[in-house]
This record gives structure tokens, C-alpha cells and sequence, in this order.
């Protein structure tokens, strides 16, 4: 066991992304990534991780490729991250409402109540509201992507901005007022 470590420590690996949406932070344990967030932004992953696993040992390092996949999701290979594994953790309400997430395909949408339904929970819909944000993998588990029922780009972690960039590269049909015109479960 390295010096300074304890059994109880969970290692983690953090890998730097940058992107033209700014700089990403991952964590990730051997086989699936736990954390995704933009740098400085106001997530911090890491009080989210300890939470989670307790002591965390951080080291460099890129187990899952995740500079690649990103590199080839910004050159255009909109379902490069789809492949993911992802370990969210979260109550069982949450990880549904993250799967759901990830059956919205790039350059489609869906609205919190379209997601509240999905989930059979219909009347949940601040519930789902308060699960998209707290999902721990941006943009792997597609947050961006859930919007308001009149198509208007609500709530993002990241800021509207990116949400709107995001969707633009994801070739979802954006309005000129930021409304989004197409939707997947209509």
C-alpha cells in the first residue's frame, strides 16, 4: 500500500478536459466515471465523492480514454460518449431519472414533464427538475438536453450558454429566442 494511504481510501482519477465549452474535470474510478463538471463551476464534485466513498485518494490519470471520447464528441461523434459507463450513485429515483437521460439521443430534447412521465411518476415533475440537477456526469448523462414545457432553455448547471451551445452542436433545432423546436417524446 502506497505511504500515506489508508484501506479505507478510495482511489479516484482525475483527468483534465478542455473543450470549447471550457475546461471539464472527470473522476473516475477503474471502469466508470463518477464525476463530470465544468472547472470553477458551481458543482464542486468532490464534497459530492467523499459523500459518496468517504476518503478519496486523487490521482492524474485517464483510465477510460475520456480525452479521446471527449476530443472525438467536439470533432462531431455525437454518440462518442453514449458508450460510457457511468457510476452516478444517488437514490433510485435519481439513477432512473439519469437513465432516462440517456435514451435522449443527440439533437433531441425532452421537457421535464416528458421526462416525469417517462418515469411513471407524472405529477414528480419538481422532483425530476431537482434529479437533472443534481446529476454528477454533465454532458455524459445529457441534462442539457431536458427543457422547459414551452421548449424554452431552462435551468443548467453549466449556464444557459453552454446548454445552448451544447444543443446547437448536438444539431438540436434551437429557436432564435432559445426555444428548442424539436422534441423526442411527442
Amino acid at each position: 500500500m502506497p505511504r500515506g494511504s489508508s484501506a479505507t481510501e478510495t482511489i479516484l482519477f482525475r483527468t483534465r478536459v478542455s473543450g470549447p465549452v471550457g475546461e471539464l474535470v472527470a473522476y473516475a474510478r477503474p471502469g466508470a466515471l463518477c464525476a463530470l463538471s465544468f472547472a470553477g463551476g458551481r458543482y464542486d464534485p468532490l464534497a459530492g465523492l467523499r459523500a459518496r466513498f468517504g476518503a478519496l485518494r486523487i490521482e492524474d490519470g485517464d483510465p477510460l480514454g475520456l480525452r479521446g471520447t471527449f476530443e472525438a464528441y467536439f470533432r462531431g461523434a455525437l454518440t462518442a460518449l453514449d458508450a460510457l459507463a457511468v457510476d452516478t450513485g444517488g437514490t433510485p429515483f435519481q439513477r432512473r431519472v439519469w437513465s432516462i437521460l440517456r435514451t435522449i439521443p443527440p439533437g433531441r430534447t425532452a421537457s421535464y414533464i416528458e421526462v416525469a412521465r417517462r418515469a411513471d411518476a407524472p405529477d414528480a415533475v419538481r422532483a425530476v427538475g431537482a434529479a437533472n440537477g443534481a446529476n454528477p456526469v454533465a454532458i455524459v448523462v445529457p441534462c442539457h438536453r431536458v427543457i422547459g414545457a414551452d421548449g424554452s432553455l431552462v435551468g443548467y448547471g453549466g449556464g444557459l450558454d453552454r446548454k445552448r451551445w451544447l444543443l446547437a452542436h448536438e444539431r438540436a433545432p434551437v429557436g432564435a429566442a432559445g426555444a428548442v423546436q424539436g422534441r423526442l417524446f411527442e
